[in-house]
């Protein structure tokens, strides 16, 4: 088997993530229209990769930013969350659904999530809110859609928006409706490891017709435009414009889209039948109601710390990685607020014992085999 040479030096047999390109003879020749036209940024295809991801989720708007922090960001602006304002997120995520809410001088609540779906615990949204909270960020990690029933039947019953962290959830499904499609904003990401990969990139979507002309306008400098010359910047806003090459990758694989998702799918379950027998490694749990797109693949062991199977995989040449993170254990927020060590016990778990496998359209049934029999090795 070819070898790559990750990025220490040392030799990798089998990639942690992978993008999808799609068809790359489409994809080249879009590459060549672009570079032709001499239109770099936020041109006729971002509008197309727009269009194409709005009819995909079925919403009126579709906004493309530079990454799925970027969608983020400009969903806080655009709801008028400023300084003093509280904001509910998972304990369990990767930074950057925190990071964004203090960028804009809110407070980040967080609440403890489950073990089993690695996701917000709902019952516990209700005592964190207070008179000083405005939106909740609840997070579908790894594709795993949150129970966005009672998130929004508690969002509703106090006032609060709901912003869907749904950066991994391109294609999930909650209850017959696509993940994203069912707060107030969606927010989406096209890195390199998610289900449509542009490089960097993100999409802010919305059936709210106000919303999408304030993240119209904030992505490209607070400006608003009256007709094809005259112009005006209403807001001070931000450079979070996307670039038409990344839209012409994310068009090449929005036509596969249902097939990338469904090979997703199936190799979750090859993942969980080859492991399925060892006791003590346990997979995130999923809703027969609903439909997980699978961005990442992630176990738990019972009673192992993840950091020495993380280092005796990569001595094997398998590349893996945590997770997600345990926000209040993380520098910054350890430092800033000095949360107690069991307040959100689950998120310390999940993110201590946590392991994310190989995973990505395109690795083969051998290539997950050989994972599967070193983790084996591993719980003999």
């Amino acid at each position: 088997m070819v070898q790559e040479e990750d990025r220490k030096g040392v030799n990798t047999k089998i990639r942690l993530s992978k993008p999808y390109m799609g068809d790359k003879a489409d994809l080249m020749a879009l590459i060549e229209e672009v570079l032709d036209s001499g239109f770099l940024v936020q041109g006729k295809y971002v509008a197309r990769f727009e269009q194409e991801v709005a009819a995909y989720l079925g919403v009126k708007h579709a906004i493309a930013v530079s990454s799925g922090t970027a969608a983020l960001h400009v969903s806080l602006i655009a709801l008028g969350i400023d300084s003093g304002d509280e904001v509910i997120v998972p304990a369990y995520t990767f930074p950057a659904t925190a990071n964004v809410v203090e960028l804009i001088g809110a407070k980040p609540v967080f609440v403890d999530v489950d073990l089993g779906t690695h996701n917000i615990q709902v019952e516990r949204i209700e005592e964190a809110i207070t008179p000083n909270t405005k939106a909740i960020i609840p997070v579908h990690l790894f594709g795993n859609p949150a129970d966005m029933g009672p998130i929004v039947e508690t969002a509703d019953a106090h006032g609060l928006k709901v912003i869907e962290d749904a950066a991994g959830a391109l294609g999930s499904e909650y209850r017959g409706r696509k993940c994203g499609t069912i707060g107030t904003l969606g927010c989406f990401s096209f890195h390199p490891r998610k289900i449509i990969a542009t490089g960097e990139g993100g999409m802010v979507v919305t059936d709210d017709d106000s919303m999408a002309e304030a993240v119209s306008s904030l992505r490209n400098h607070g400006m608003r435009a009256d007709g094809r010359l005259k112009r005006d910047f209403v807001a001070a806003g931000l450079n979070y414009r996307m670039n038409e090459l990344e839209a012409v990758l994310g068009l090449n694989q929005m036509q596969d889209i249902e097939r990338i998702i469904d090979d997703r799918q199936k190799l979750a379950e090859l993942y969980m039948d080859l492991l399925g027998d060892i006791q003590e490694i346990h997979f995130q749990a999923t809703s027969a109601d609903s439909k997980t797109a699978w961005q990442a693949f992630v176990i738990r062991f019972s009673d192992r710390n993840n950091i020495p199977i993380l280092e005796y995989l990569h001595k094997a040449g398998i590349e893996a990685s945590v997770g997600a993170y345990a926000l209040h254990l993380l520098t910054f927020y350890r430092a800033k607020y000095g949360f107690p060590p069991p307040e959100y016990s689950n998120a310390e778990e999940l993110f201590l014992r946590g392991i994310a496998l190989p995973f990505y359209n395109g690795i083969t049934e051998q290539q997950v085999q050989e994972v599967c029999i070193e983790l084996s090795r591993l719980a003999e």
